[in-house]
């Protein structure tokens, strides 16, 4: 998912330029199929505040019900903005993956130093044996 998450920063950055109508319904359609992506994802770990931003630019980016702005003006800051969150989506699952393993890291040593204790293991019975 990571490059395809880049494609979509770099397609909407190079959206900066005046570039042939189709390429912008191009645009639209990456985006959404992005953002739905990014949404699922979002939903799946709980992370309601991404899901919601998301939402916002697949309504903004929707291809089935677009939404024309017609100024370039407003739509170079939305486009730039909405490479940044594509960009930022890549840096934050390296560092949840990053504090991941070290959680499991330091999980592993503090296994390897503390002594095993097997009281479950005993069992004690309390009569003899009348073989004794």
């Amino acid at each position: 998912m990571k490059p395809f998450f880049i494609l979509c920063a770099i397609s909407c950055f190079i959206a900066i330029f005046r570039l042939p109508i189709e390429y912008y319904t191009f645009l639209r359609i990456f985006i959404s199929i992005g953002a739905l992506i990014v949404i699922y994802n979002a939903l799946r770990f709980k992370h309601y505040y991404v899901s919601i931003l998301f939402l916002g630019i697949l309504t903004l980016f929707n291809p089935i019900f677009p939404i024309y702005l017609y100024k370039k003006s407003i739509w170079i800051p939305l486009d730039v903005i909405t490479g940044v969150l594509f960009l930022l989506l890549d840096f934050i699952e390296k560092t949840e993956q990053k504090n991941e393993e070290k959680k499991e890291h330091e999980k592993t040593q503090v296994q390897q130093t503390l002594p095993k204790m097997n009281t479950r293991d005993i069992i004690i019975n309390p009569k003899k044996n009348k073989q004794d």
